[in-house]
């Protein structure tokens, strides 16, 4: 599971050939969510709100570049890592 990018404690990842839709993984002490890359929503776990709202701030300022590596994943490709939340 490649990391493409981590702040503040919250570790981004995503799988090869992984299922649709299009989406990454986040890890942050026991919390483990998958976030939707078109709307930004969870689709499946959970996050605290604090949490959440730090990665899909995270997300929003970087949903091409994760749209990017998800389509790079699916053609079996390295993956590019993405600046952190400041």
């Amino acid at each position: 599971m490649p990391e493409i990018s981590r702040f503040l404690g919250i570790i981004i990842t995503m799988y090869y050939n992984d299922h649709p839709p299009p989406h990454f993984h986040v890890r942050y002490n026991q919390q483990k969510a998958l976030i939707d890359l078109e709307n930004l929503s969870v689709l499946e776990g959970k996050l605290t709100p604090r949490i959440l709202g730090l990665v899909i701030e995270w997300a929003a300022l970087h949903q091409t570049e994760l749209l990017e590596n998800w389509q790079l994943a699916r053609d079996n490709q390295p993956l590019n890592s993405i600046e952190p939340l400041e």
